[in-house]
């Protein structure tokens, strides 16, 4: 007996109220990582999906409560532990594991339960990229290394990562900079901005995204007045996302953006590498 294919996503309806629901399940992200209040961020977490319970029962919208059960999954696993920069390496090992499930659990339900293919991992489009693309690269870099030193540095935020000075803890550092900015774009991108998309605008989509992006960062370490950056990068990272259908390329951006953080982080800690315009 062969196991059918899951079907192509059907249309749902949409409706302003709906909105109410999202914002509630997206916002338990900021009492959960931004507040650490867990009764709180699960208190909003369930409302929120009662609500959309409602809406999809009162036949304003369609599948509302299937989609935000899974951002609502997502959280509630990444809520399972401290979001602390560490990298030692049981914390490493508890960040994958957990990281991990937060994607597959949600892709493995949609993909197999609702038998929809709303979340997917577009590695390759068949389209290049433009030179508009390419310059954009350059200009990430190039802002990530004059703006990244200034706010890692002057608001004392790099300390929130532990000081590196072995080449182990170094190696380990760049790892854990880099598979976390990789997930980002599997978590927040492709599976939370993907269904939100579903029902709701792209802008309205891309604010509700980053909502959860950034009080995720701020538990990871970006705080003081990170946000002020955070915030953009998320809505950046969205309407790219949107424009290209490329995971590669944001991610690209993303992997690019971390590398200059990596290198802050062990410049502020170490004065190495001095290749920046602020002394640590």
């Amino acid at each position: 007996m062969t196991t059918p294919l899951p079907v192509a996503v059907p249309d749902v309806r949409t409706h302003p109220i709906g909105l109410i629901p999202a914002v509630l399940v997206c916002g338990a992200a900021v009492a959960l990582f931004g507040f650490m209040l867990p009764l709180v961020g699960y208190g909003l977490l369930v409302a929120g999906l009662v609500a959309a319970w409602l809406c999809d029962r009162s036949g304003r919208t369609s599948r509302l409560l299937p989609d935000l059960a899974l951002v609502a999954i997502g959280q509630a696993i990444i809520s399972t532990m401290s979001l602390e920069a560490d990298i030692s390496y049981p914390s490493m090992v508890r960040f994958t594991v957990v990281l991990g499930l937060a994607v597959l659990v949600p892709y493995v339900i949609s993909r197999w339960v609702y038998r929809e293919r709303v979340i997917r991992f577009p590695w390759r489009t068949g389209q290049r990229w433009n030179r508009t693309q390419w310059l954009y690269l350059i200009f990430v870099t190039f802002a990530g290394w004059l703006i990244l030193p200034f706010y890692f540095i002057t608001s004392g935020v790099y300390q929130n990562w532990p000081t590196v000075t072995e080449p182990d803890e170094i190696a380990r550092l760049f790892v854990g900079v880099n598979a976390v900015g990789t997930w980002d774009e599997l978590f927040f991108v492709c599976t939370v901005f993907v269904l939100l998309k579903r029902h709701f605008p792209v802008w309205q989509a891309n604010l509700l995204q980053a909502i959860v992006f950034v009080s995720f960062l701020w538990e990871l370490g970006y705080q003081s007045w990170g946000p002020l950056l955070t915030i953009p990068f998320a809505l950046i990272q969205g309407w790219t996302f949107s424009l290209t259908k490329s995971l590669t390329y944001v991610l690209v951006v993303h992997l690019l953006f971390d590398a200059v953080v990596f290198a802050v982080i062990v410049y502020a800690h170490t004065g190495w590498p001095p290749i920046f315009l602020l002394a640590p």
